[in-house]
């Protein structure tokens, strides 16, 4: 089965921080990884199958089009940036794991690159917020968002936990 993915490479480059000459081969893994941790989550698996389904046979359309373009899209393109952000300066290959460096510019520390993931992971959770009010008052026009079962994966619908206070 074809996987599908919620978001384009254009739509990275274009609505990222990430450089237009960046190699897709690079992150399009990441945004696999993101969908399937993170939209996933919040979308619960028979909207995400859905939607997913629809993405592979081109038949997305109506609500459905609407909720990927104007919710889905902008949550998935930061969470994707989160988790590619760690491993940016790194390529894994059969002689080793390197890390690139350029003769006119300067490597970032661990410290700035935890910024800047905490940057796109602020952005994200803004977007998941719009996502899940707007699902609050529009679930009935989603059947899917509602109708999981046994070990499906239910619609994380707490965005306000932050983890626990003792």
């Amino acid at each position: 089965m074809a996987q599908a993915i919620f978001i384009t490479t254009d739509d990275l480059k274009r609505f990222t921080a990430l450089n237009g000459n960046i190699d897709s081969d690079k992150f399009v893994q990441f945004v696999k990884v993101a969908q399937d941790i993170h939209i996933q989550n919040y979308l619960g698996t028979d909207l995400f199958n859905k939607i997913a389904s629809d993405i592979v046979a081109s038949t997305l359309s109506g609500n459905y089009l609407s909720l990927n373009t104007n919710y889905i899209k902008p949550m998935l393109l930061h969470y994707a940036l989160v988790e590619y952000l760690p491993w940016a300066a790194y390529t894994i290959s059969n002689k080793g794991v390197f890390k690139h460096s350029a003769e006119t510019s300067e490597t970032v520390d661990s410290s700035e690159v935890n910024f800047l993931m905490e940057k796109a992971r602020q952005t994200a959770e803004h977007y998941k917020q719009r996502f899940v009010d707007y699902m609050i008052y529009n679930q009935s026009s989603f059947p899917e968002y509602t109708s999981n079962s046994n070990g499906d994966m239910y619609p994380d619908t707490d965005s306000n936990f932050t983890g626990w206070v003792l």
